[in-house]
């Protein structure tokens, strides 16, 4: 852990500060979405473009960094992010505020393509999973210190926007004054979408399903706490508990998916995540309880992700893991494109609570598929499973693949050590 923080401090503190920007600006404008008087069908849009932003940047990121390298690529885009933060309280017009997300989240899923491809350039066998747990945690402990940050001036102000800016500006300077050397950049072909369905009808189903509930908890989490009357405090709380949940439970369920059917564990966890909805639905009106739901909803989705990324895994060769990795997201952020403008739908039809009906009835739907598909499939032996490993929802192809090849070298290792015994 040491070696790894030794050789990539720049890059992983230029992602928190990131990290803090990012986190910052998608739930102050839930906020200030309700300030301004739209509606719940503007945000829904609004909070929805930044994964058509985001799908689109983790596609053509590649050939831009081939074209004229990662420090120009990320000083670029960085600086791009700078602006539109900027530009959101100036002129509070849906259409801009649209755009502005767009181009947000093409931006931040280019640059993630860039710091993770140099992340795993520095990274070695021996680290690379210390390397994926800092990068994990950095990731989120940013997201949650940037809700502690919008406590510190009013939100119908200016100076919450300018924070993030100013944040994400300064990100760009330890990356590009760091003395590690810009790596080679290439990208596996992807599997086609096809054959991805035939290896894992539950894989791919399920991270459809996830996108949604992913888009809905990072999009829409301050647009419910906004119509539901929460204070600022209390909405950037209940936001930060979906995060906490995340940190807390994911690695204690990936140690029991290395243990049990993968497919049992995926329909249990569904269903915990269905009954955290029910909870916040049916008592978000106090406070606690909400927490409590959250929480619950934040743990049980992105171990999940990482779940269903394993259970794919079990089905496929060690050679199509990282292939298998693009189409995977691809197919999450198709979901995630949907899943704010049906929550905001569902908000309008039925009030704040249609937040958790959503979540609720795509956790319940992957609770009946993961049982339907234990019917028609055998499953795999314990023994014979791949190793789980602990991936977030922010990544991109490139932090995928990376993590596919952790996954491949443990798997590896353990067939090596079974056999020398």
């Amino acid at each position: 852990m040491l070696q790894v923080l030794t050789s990539a401090w720049a890059l992983l503190l230029g992602m928190s500060l990131l990290m803090v920007g990012n986190g910052m600006q998608g739930t102050l404008l839930g906020i200030r979405g309700e300030i301004e008087g739209f509606s719940t069908l503007e945000m829904s849009i609004v909070m929805s473009a930044y994964f058509v932003g985001f799908l689109g940047g983790s596609r053509m990121a590649p050939g831009m960094i081939r074209r004229v390298g990662h420090v120009r690529v990320f000083a670029a885009l960085a600086s791009l992010i700078s602006a539109v933060m900027i530009l959101y309280p100036t002129i509070t017009e849906v259409w801009l505020w649209t755009l502005g997300r767009v181009l947000i989240g093409f931006c931040f899923s280019a640059v993630y393509v860039t710091v993770e491809s140099w992340l795993n350039n520095i990274a070695t066998n021996e680290n690379r999973g210390q390397a994926l747990s800092l990068y994990m945690i950095v990731q989120t402990a940013g997201i949650v210190l940037s809700q502690a940050l919008l406590l510190t001036a009013d939100p119908s102000g200016y100076v919450l926007f300018v924070i993030p800016s100013i944040l994400v500006s300064i990100a760009i300077t330890p990356i590009l004054l760091s003395i590690s050397p810009t790596p080679a950049f290439e990208t596996t072909k992807p599997m086609s979408l096809r054959e991805l369905v035939g290896y894992s009808p539950l894989g791919c189903v399920g991270m459809f399903l996830l996108g949604g509930v992913f888009s809905a908890q990072f999009g829409m989490a301050s647009v419910y706490g906004a119509k539901a009357g929460l204070s600022v405090a209390q909405i950037s709380t209940f936001v930060a508990m979906f995060f906490v949940g995340a940190v807390l439970l994911q690695y204690p369920i990936g140690w029991i998916s290395d243990r049990m059917d993968r497919r049992f564990l995926i329909l249990i966890v569904s269903a915990a995540g269905a009954g955290g909805s029910a909870l916040g639905m049916v008592l978000g009106g106090q406070f606690t309880l909400l927490l409590v739901s959250a929480f619950v909803v934040g743990g049980m989705s992105n171990p999940l992700y990482s779940l269903l990324i394993a259970h794919t895994n079990d089905f496929l060769q060690h050679e199509d893991m990282a292939a298998a990795s693009g189409g995977l997201i691809f197919i999450n952020g198709l979901g995630a494109i949907l899943g704010p403008i049906i929550t905001g739908y569902m908000m309008d039809v039925v009030g704040p609570g249609g937040f958790y009906l959503f979540t609720g009835i795509l956790f319940t739907a992957l609770v009946f598929y993961a049982a339907y598909r234990s019917t028609v499939r055998k499953s795999i032996p314990v023994d014979e499973t791949g190793a789980y490993v602990a991936v977030a929802p922010s990544y991109s192809p490139v932090a995928m693949e990376y993590a596919q090849e952790y996954a491949i070298e443990s798997e590896l290792s353990e067939e090596n050590v079974t056999k020398e015994r």
